[in-house]
């Protein structure tokens, strides 16, 4: 970046250097927060993350999807197909409701979540009683089922904007070597 002199008063002059143009968007920012929780999942075919935020940018909660508290994921099945009682589907819970019930009883009115993946109507019930009142996906790869369509007539119904993201990026590369920081 080329630094420039900028006259202070007095006759001082002070270098300044231009801004960085390169940096992510808030809605970057907070669905790759989502998407680094989802890393978190055990859940060997769907991992999912969600991020929610107040209405000055500030995390209030994040989860991912999981098996509760006291569940070992060891001793639970993670099989998508069977008899219901011995697949995932009866025992975890999605990353939208761990992200409400992360949050510990703040107060989330307002508040935007931003999830990879279109919530289920399980899911959008959580979000609306929360308070939460914007859902920031990517993919609502689910958009036909019954439980997607219910979600969005429930969203529309009590008013809770959802909205695809448009990302500037398609990808993000997180760096841990030392040097680098």
């Amino acid at each position: 970046m080329k630094a420039q002199a900028v006259n202070i008063g007095k006759g001082l002059k002070v270098s300044k250097m231009a801004k960085r143009k390169d940096y992510i968007s808030w809605d970057e920012y907070f669905m790759g927060i989502a998407i680094l929780s989802s890393y978190r999942s055990k859940d060997p075919s769907t991992q999912v993350g969600a991020c929610i935020v107040n209405d000055q940018n500030r995390i209030m909660s994040m989860g991912y999807n999981g098996f509760p508290k006291g569940c070992d994921d060891d001793a639970f099945p993670w099989d998508r197909a069977g008899d219901e009682y011995d697949t995932k589907y009866p025992y975890v819970c999605h990353a939208e409701l761990n992200a409400i019930l992360n949050a510990g009883g703040r107060n989330l009115e307002g508040s935007k979540i931003y999830v990879a993946l279109f919530p289920c109507n399980e899911c959008a019930k959580a979000i609306i009683q929360s308070g939460i009142k914007e859902v920031i996906y990517i993919s609502d790869k689910y958009y036909d089922t019954v439980g997607n369509r219910a979600s969005r007539r429930m969203f529309d119904a009590a008013g809770v904007k959802y909205t695809k993201i448009s990302m500037a990026h398609s990808e993000l590369t997180i760096n841990f070597r030392e040097e680098d920081i």
